[in-house]
């Protein structure tokens, strides 16, 4: 029987995220701002957590209406099967998000559907689910427009970016989900060499790593639906055997990070390791503007650390340009991609950017650019700097 799924994602992501589940079997798809809602059986779903390197989580709608007040919302809560999916003793928690809602407390509606949910146990089980805002085994979300509320169960637990290996504590202010849809945006495929030289805690390339040797990126977690009284165990062990022996051998690849600072790639390091992935990528301490290409032509992706680690602005608009004359002399060749919120870096870098792609990076609204270095950049009058457009 098929269910309906919604999907959200990183703004500027959801093209992606429509051709990534259409692979993985599901129909019915529509892309809205910031996510796709689906169609499909449980082994959509299933494969959808662990094999989607774009979305954000999976949810399963379960419960829909129009209202005109809280109570409305609680009787819709009150009247979804819950007992059906999970048990009292899985713990619950509550987020709302609304768009153009009339009514005046969220939090109020929050309580509401808590309420709901709980009195429902209590008249089919004699027990209720406890609260667990930290770390619940079941997420209930709901949608609440001016006219409509719609409730979902959180299929995925934690948020699918995070890929299940435990992270150096160091800042790491790009998501996973987002920087595979970078390399993907980039046009970067395995088959040529790939480099992030301001790499930070190393994302960029360990989602590298595990696209190149085809690992699913959800092979090291589990998920909430893992706890659904009607999960198809059979089902779902049976595709994550399949994607366990679809993994490809570990061998070296032509993947390259490097850092200014060593604590930096000591990070990558460790996180490379912790993915299963030590010793696979090339690293090395090194300045993005004295390093040379590893190779005569690849990808060049890279998130600059954007007033973090630089400095103040003018620090920014003295650099910006000879970060633009280090790629001329030694990424001829290389299509370089930027991900930055920065308006000033288009302006002055002193290059010319082949394409423009609006992304948000969390509540950060970004653009990520393009640069294509061909030979003779150097021998060209100096490009003029050019303003942000789109």
């Amino acid at each position: 029987m098929s269910e309906t799924f919604f999907s959200p994602c990183p703004r500027g992501l959801e093209d992606l995220l429509f051709d990534e589940l259409s692979g993985l079997g599901a129909s019915d798809i529509a892309k809205v701002p910031g996510g796709v809602q689906f169609g499909g059986d449980w082994a959509v779903a299933y494969r959808a957590n662990l094999e989607s390197r774009i979305a954000t989580r999976v949810m399963w709608r379960v419960g829909h209406t129009r209202y005109r007040s809280e109570e409305e919302i609680y009787k819709l809560a009150y009247a979804t099967t819950w007992a059906k999916w999970f048990t009292p003793q899985d713990t619950i928690r509550i987020y709302v998000t609304a768009i153009r809602s009339p009514l005046k407390s969220l939090n109020f509606v929050t309580l509401r559907i808590k309420d709901g949910v709980c009195d429902h146990f209590r008249t089919v089980a004699g027990a209720r689910p406890s609260v667990d805002t930290e770390a619940p085994d079941m997420r209930i979300h709901a949608f609440i427009t001016a006219e409509t509320c719609t409730l979902y169960l959180d299929t995925s637990g934690e948020p699918l970016y995070k890929r299940g290996f435990k992270r150096a504590k160091v800042e790491a202010p790009l998501k996973e989900n987002l920087a595979a849809g970078i390399l993907k945006l980039s046009g970067w495929t395995p088959a040529e060499p790939l480099l992030d030289p301001m790499c930070g805690s190393g994302t960029f390339l360990i989602e590298a790593a595990q696209i190149a040797l085809d690992v699913a990126p959800g092979l090291g977690r589990s998920f909430s639906f893992e706890k659904f009284r009607h999960c198809e165990q059979a089902v779902w062990r049976r595709i994550r055997t399949m994607a366990e022996q679809r993994r490809a051998p570990k061998r070296k690849l032509d993947i390259y990070g490097a850092d200014i600072d060593r604590r930096q790639i000591d990070a990558t390091g460790h996180n490379l390791a912790a993915a299963g992935l030590a010793d696979l990528v090339q690293l090395r301490v090194g300045d993005v503007l004295e390093l040379d290409a590893p190779a005569p032509a690849g990808a060049l992706v890279s998130n600059p650390p954007y007033g973090v680690r630089l400095g103040e602005e003018s620090e920014l608009v003295e650099w910006y340009p000879k970060l633009g004359d280090a790629l001329k002399r030694h990424f001829a060749g290389w299509h370089c991609h930027f991900l930055t919120a920065d308006s000033a870096f288009p302006k002055h870098v002193g290059l010319k950017a082949s394409r423009r792609t609006p992304l948000m990076n969390g509540e950060l609204e970004c653009r990520l650019l393009e640069y294509r270095i061909v030979a003779g950049y150097n021998r060209r009058e100096k490009a003029m700097p050019e303003g942000e457009q789109g």
